[in-house]
């Protein structure tokens, strides 16, 4: 399916590669595997993740929205409690470095994007860390498959 998605919208197919897989919250869709064939589909590997790690990004935004509207839910009985208050301060200080292993690793994000949002994390911050991250995995895999092609003659 996301195979001929990409051959019939090129690049702008893996930007929704990238989106679908990312939207679904704790049941990601592969799509890896894509970027590191992209050759094979006639494309470029580096402009493939860089669309792919865009989609992946802005997918991302459902967790924090879930986190945003837990937040609001939960915020007058939470606004006083001591672990929440300490999960914000844990945030202000790693919060860059936490989302960027994270946004780069195999390592669920969706719990990171919900704890952003419901942390009420700068979403700007959050879609530039999250996408330098996504991106440096992205251009990895592209990388690597690119290698592989060659070595296997693909």
């Amino acid at each position: 399916m996301l195979e001929e998605l990409i051959k019939d919208l090129s690049y702008l197919g893996f930007f929704i590669a990238g989106l679908i897989s990312s939207s679904t919250i704790f049941f990601p869709i592969p799509f890896y595997f894509l970027i590191a064939i992209s050759p094979k589909l006639g494309l470029n590997p580096y402009i493939a993740a860089l669309f792919s790690a865009a989609g992946a990004t802005l997918g991302e935004l459902t967790s924090y929205f879930v986190g945003q509207g837990i937040s609001s839910y939960a915020w007058n009985k939470l606004k006083e409690n001591k672990t929440y208050k300490r999960m914000i301060r844990l945030f202000e200080k790693y919060g860059s470095r936490i989302l960027i292993v994270f946004s780069f690793s195999p390592l669920p994000f969706d719990f990171i994007g919900i704890m952003c949002g419901f942390l009420k994390y700068d979403l700007k911050k959050f879609l530039i860390i999250t996408f330098i991250g996504k991106l440096f995995k992205m251009l990895l895999i592209a990388y690597f498959g690119e290698i592989a092609l060659h070595y296997i003659g693909w």
